[in-house]
């Protein structure tokens, strides 16, 4: 039983990745697969010379030469990032007050927090187009109010794209915070306050803390998707809206063009494995200090 989470990593996160790193090896061809395969089985010996001779690293070193694909990730890492910074000032209230909720009242908040997962993801997304249009409901209810005296252009830009992405990944973050905040221990907290504590300090130094496998736990669950997005900058974002997720399925679809598609996919994976390794290892460290 121990070896089964591995072997279901090997089935289904090494085999493909090996299957995309091969391709991005390979060179673009007028075929179905768009691609000329670099290992031939059926070759025997004489497929694998062809593997060795066929080895190019063209697609990576063209990525490395095009600014597009670079600003794409810039762009792609920076929105994911401030996503998740906002997401984590809105959910952590959220669940604060689920976990301090009377008890008989959270099974009832949690199904409000699920509760969006039962709509498609792609319905969601659609609806916020009449939400953010210039004669949407946003903008309807500003002028009506009297904030506004014109229409704001929301849609089609970067600020449409933020919005998105922190109301369709906002229940990851609550759910991780939710769960450390409601095993607190509601002694400590009592115990502060009695040592002449003030609330705030309470929380500074006690609650947040104790919070943080959670806060940590809920920016991996946003900010992770959140780099490779492509629903929501495809729909809400403009022309100027550059993430790679985007450029990734132009690359597949558009130029069919599959081995630097593959090359990209690769690059962002490794952008988003190698810092989460070094992290875990980092408080692996700290926790056998402790």
């Amino acid at each position: 039983m121990r070896l089964l989470p591995f072997f279901w990593l090997l089935l289904f996160f090494l085999v493909p990745f090996i299957i995309v790193y091969k391709i991005s090896l390979s060179t673009i061809a007028l075929s179905i697969p768009p691609y000329e395969p670099m290992l031939s089985l059926k070759e025997g010996i004489e497929g694998v010379k062809t593997f060795w001779d066929g080895l190019s690293w063209d697609n990576y070193i063209f990525l490395t030469e095009d600014p597009l694909y670079l600003s794409a990730y810039l762009s792609s890492l920076k929105i994911a990032f401030f996503s998740t910074v906002i997401a984590l000032f809105v959910a952590y209230p959220i669940a604060y007050g689920m976990a301090r909720s009377p008890r008989e009242w959270q099974p009832t908040l949690l199904m409000l927090v699920i509760l969006p997962f039962w709509t498609s993801f792609l319905i969601r997304v659609y609806a916020w187009i009449g939400i953010l249009k210039s004669d949407g409901v946003l903008n309807q209810l500003l002028l009506w109010l009297g904030v506004i005296d014109s229409p704001l252009t929301i849609l089609n830009t970067n600020t449409a794209v933020y919005i998105g992405i922190v109301y369709s990944y906002l229940p990851f973050m609550i759910l991780p915070l939710y769960a450390s905040l409601e095993k607190l221990d509601g002694s400590l907290l009592e115990a502060a306050e009695d040592l002449g504590c003030p609330p705030w300090k309470v929380f500074w130094r006690v609650t947040l803390p104790l919070s943080m496998p959670g806060v940590i736990a809920g920016c991996f669950l946003v900010f992770i998707p959140a780099v490779g997005e492509f629903v929501i900058p495809d729909i809400l974002g403009g022309s100027e809206t550059l993430m790679i997720g985007k450029t990734l399925w132009v690359e597949f679809f558009s130029n069919r063009d599959w081995p630097l598609a593959s090359a990209v996919a690769v690059i962002l994976l490794l952008i988003l494995v190698i810092p989460i390794t070094l992290f875990q290892r980092h408080q692996a460290k700290q926790e056998g200090h402790d």
